[in-house]
């Protein structure tokens, strides 16, 4: 995920198994909030495993502001791996469907309110016909390498970028003002900390903000943190999510579903096929997580 990521209903039968893959025709009927999965609790748990989760690539995904779309992003996890099928889950009624999308479609991070499509250092916005022409942050954003960025209630944008190859990359925001986003600056050292961090997730409310970083204090490879906004408006030290969350491979892309219930984020796991190696599984925990985590008035 260092480099790679960037981010159905009613209860599914015993039968769908999470080393299982299902085909367009073979999918099962899907009903009810969340692609129907039972909610995990405080134990981290694969998210929809054989639908959103698959043997043959890397898996990410999340949900559009009024829950009703689930957009799935997947890669190659090794040369060997097939070109990735591009996956879109849509809520008709009370059960969800797999529509096509066509291939090189690009998941973009919607605003909190729905009205603006974010892709990378480009933006588009709802219109009475629908969707804008796809528009500029400016040059100072089309100077950065982006792989994930997110925006708050009130507009303000927090991103990563590429970095070197040894994971150097520096987290920034910038603020709406007087509707134009100013040029990103780096977020203080509290973030900007340790071998390297990306994937930044904001909170509507801007209460903290998420991400995923290498420090020697982590469980081993990337873990995920979180900084708490203080009552003098700066960011406080970084929280290690702990546990629950954190192991000794790979974790990263974290954000809250839109109903504010619940936390996904992706894992590295062995491989399921049997070949050598580990891939991406997307997962998800209690958002209550958070809250436990928050400093006490």
């Amino acid at each position: 995920m260092k480099r790679i990521y960037t981010s159905i209903i009613s209860l599914l039968p015993i039968l769908l198994m999470i080393n299982k893959s299902y085909g367009h025709d073979e999918l099962p009927v899907l009903k009810g909030t969340y692609l129907g999965q039972k909610p995990p609790g405080l134990t981290a748990k694969p998210f929809a495993p054989g639908i959103v989760n698959t043997e043959e690539w890397g898996d990410a995904g999340g949900f559009s502001p009024d829950m009703n779309e689930f957009y799935v992003t997947r890669w190659r996890h090794s040369r060997e791996t097939r070109i990735p099928e591009a996956v879109t889950f849509k809520k008709v009624g009370d059960q969800w469907r797999r529509i096509a999308v066509p291939a090189g479609t690009r998941r973009p991070f919607h605003s909190p309110d729905g009205k603006t499509l974010h892709y990378r250092a480009k933006y588009k916005e709802r219109t009475a016909d629908g969707w804008s022409e796809m528009k500029s942050l400016g040059p100072a954003f089309e100077a950065i390498e982006i792989m994930g960025l997110t925006a708050s209630a009130k507009g303000t944008l927090v991103l990563d970028e590429r970095g070197s190859s040894a994971g150097d990359g520096i987290i920034r925001y910038s603020k709406l003002i007087d509707g134009k986003w100013e040029d990103p600056k780096p977020l203080p050292k509290e973030i900007n900390t340790g071998k390297w961090n990306a994937h930044p997730y904001i909170a509507p409310d801007e209460s903290y903000i998420m991400w995923d970083g290498e420090r020697e204090s982590g469980f081993g490879s990337s873990d995920l943190y979180i900084s708490f906004r203080q009552k003098d408006g700066s960011l406080g030290e970084a929280i290690n999510l702990g546990e629950k969350v954190n192991t000794g491979a790979e974790e990263g892309g974290p954000h809250i579903t839109p109903d504010g219930k619940f936390l996904l984020f992706n894992r590295m796991v062995p491989n399921t096929n049997g070949k050598a190696g580990s891939q991406s599984d997307l997962y998800w925990i209690d958002a209550q997580i958070i809250e436990d985590l928050r400093p006490k008035e």
